[in-house]
């Protein structure tokens, strides 16, 4: 029987750390250890380095997941990482060699978050995007409680426009390589539920798991579900 994974997880754009806290208390009721880190949101390239440097320090194989933005950096992360053993991805996007974010948000119609972001420059000549803060809880969190999603409104980190459309580096992507696990909600508005199902199948998920009316944040509406998808992932990983 193998090492029990430790499970990385890893927050996607507009989101941070703390969106885990529903996951992490049920995955340690599980047995399961977890840690969020951090994920600065300025590149696909140095934020999957970040998680690299987390997982270097981490004794034993390691379960990556990604939520969102999150999954173009859990690909990238686990690219030649002997420690990772296996992808989550939730409600995430899974991209091929020269893919981005904003690529395959639009690569299916549904997507109405750009109507919602709104920008300020940064001193190198890009700029960090974020989601209108009263309109964050329809666009990002609509199942999920309003004052709980106010509060991910305010806390949200954002990202720098470069990491939406940098180019994915890898020529050989880590789902190919790797098994994947998959979950997302049908009412996500972020990105369309084609398009993710579309990247699920595309890596040959071993399981792909959609949750009737869940929301982009399905971590935090939904981690009930988002557990027991982790939880078989570690199983399978153990065996």
């Amino acid at each position: 029987m193998s090492a029990a994974p430790t499970v990385v997880l890893v927050h996607g754009a507009f989101a941070e750390s703390a969106s885990w806290s529903g996951v992490i208390p049920r995955l340690s009721e599980k047995g399961i250890s977890a840690i969020a880190t951090p994920n600065p949101l300025r590149s696909v390239s140095s934020d999957a380095e970040n998680v690299r440097r987390a997982v270097e320090a981490i004794d034993g194989p390691v379960l990556l997941v990604g939520h969102s933005y999150g999954g173009a950096v859990i690909t990238e992360a686990a690219v030649d990482n002997p420690g990772v053993v296996g992808l989550v991805y939730v409600a995430a996007f899974a991209p091929d060699h020269g893919e981005n974010a904003l690529e395959l948000t639009g690569k299916f119609p549904g997507s109405t978050l750009g109507e919602t972001v709104r920008a300020y420059p940064l001193g190198d000549g890009t700029n960090d995007l974020f989601v209108d803060r009263e309109l964050f809880p329809n666009q990002f969190a609509a199942d999920v409680a309003p004052d709980e999603a106010a509060i991910q409104a305010r806390t949200q980190r954002p990202i720098r426009d470069f990491a939406l459309g940098e180019a994915q580096p890898a020529e050989t992507p880590a789902w190919k390589s790797l098994p994947s696990w998959f979950i997302f909600g049908d009412a996500d508005k972020n990105i369309p539920v084609e398009g993710l199902r579309f990247m699920a199948e595309r890596a040959g998920g071993r399981t792909i798991t959609e949750v009737a009316g869940a929301s982009h944040s399905i971590m935090v509406s939904q981690p009930d579900a988002v557990v027991a998808l982790i939880a078989e992932a570690v199983e399978h990983l153990t065996k």
